[in-house]
């Protein structure tokens, strides 16, 4: 394939932490040959024995595992899932249709699997991986974890510069507030206080059970009410 190159294989100044012999390559089913596998921490690389082979970064790769399922491949292998297109299609074969298309398509994929004669050097395989894999986190990764607002510079603070964020207490935020913010706030305690009171009142009457209840999260008047006058009163069934 036209994609394959010579190149020298990744040494020890590259990271190299794991050499892997007489290990087949098979790229989205068709086989590439026998040779070696190199997982640096720099690449991940694999050359046969003219010296011919490819590397794939480790950003465009999107999913590697040990793969033991007999039914998806014959042998197990380790799986390399990548995020780029490595066969190259005859321009003659492509049609203007197909190129409106391609325009269309989503990322491309590509399949790798990496079959060692010795199927017992696959954990090892697989370790080196993700510990390369792991020096090179997805930079949209990081970007979702910083954050846009301005930052509090302490030590500009502690000699006296900046500007020092206010803090209220609830009477001196009380104090900040606009007559319409009064306003929106008292409306807003009246319809909290007539939801919290219409939870322990039935048919105008409180029973002890609520009163209780009711006097243990806040302080109310517990004064009785024209029904509760009644309580103890005898009734006649």
């Amino acid at each position: 394939m036209s994609f394959l190159k010579s190149f020298p294989p990744p040494g020890s100044a590259e990271g190299l932490r794991q050499q892997q012999p007489d290990t087949e390559a098979v790229l989205n089913g068709k086989g590439l040959g026998t040779g070696t596998l190199y997982i640096a921490e720099s690449r991940l690389s694999w050359l046969d024995g003219s010296g011919l082979g490819f590397s794939l970064e480790y950003p465009t790769i999107s999913l590697h595992a040990v793969s033991r399922d007999l039914n998806a491949y014959p042998r197990e292998h380790l799986y390399v899932m990548v995020n780029a297109k490595f066969e190259e299609e005859s321009k003659e074969s492509v049609t203007d249709e197909e190129e409106e298309d391609s325009d269309d398509d989503v990322e491309p994929i590509a399949e790798f699997r990496f079959v060692p004669s010795d199927k017992s050097a696959l954990e090892a395989m697989f370790t080196a991986m993700c510990e390369c894999q792991a020096l090179h986190p997805d930079p949209e990764d990081e970007d979702s974890d910083d954050y846009d607002g301005e930052e509090y510079d302490v030590e500009a603070h502690e000699q006296g510069q900046g500007d020092i964020p206010t803090f209220y207490t609830y009477e001196e935020g009380l104090s900040h507030l606009t007559a319409e913010g009064q306003a929106t706030l008292e409306r807003l305690e009246g319809m909290l206080s007539q939801s919290v009171s219409s939870q322990y009142n039935m048919a105008g009457v409180r029973t002890e059970d609520s009163i209780r209840d009711y006097e243990d999260g806040m302080e109310v008047d517990t004064t009785p009410t024209v029904a509760g006058q009644f309580e103890d009163a005898d009734v006649d069934h």
